[in-house]
């Protein structure tokens, strides 16, 4: 597991084509079959541990939560906070209080360098 921080303090500015008031933080890059999922826990809701079928993007954009890879340790993600997992990587997800994330997967997934 890979944790993110893609909070606001992270963009850069985007110059191309007349941009002006705009950002962003580059989040990894790809190849082959790709899903995305807007994912909502409930407060006390989870996804159990499992392996990714895919490589895994999972980006928090309301509440927070927690992510935990293979030794099942739990790391608190807030807004602007996320984890990257390796495809095949046990991993689970959840939230004592309410969580929506944003859950990218790629058949091949390689995260930037965010920490």
């Amino acid at each position: 597991m890979q944790l993110i921080d893609f909070s606001e303090a992270r963009a850069e500015p985007i110059t191309l084509f007349e941009s002006m008031g705009a950002s962003s933080v580059h989040l990894g890059d790809g190849f082959g079959e790709a899903h995305s999922y807007c994912v909502r826990f409930e407060a006390g809701g989870q996804i159990g541990p499992h392996p990714t079928g895919f490589g895994q993007l999972f980006l928090v954009v309301a509440g927070a939560g927690w992510v935990s890879g293979p030794g099942g340790t739990r790391v608190e993600r807030s807004v602007g906070q996320g984890a990257a997992f390796a495809r095949g990587e046990w991993h689970a997800k959840g939230s004592d209080v309410g969580m929506t994330a944003l859950m990218i997967q790629v058949d091949e997934l390689e995260p930037a360098a965010i920490g």
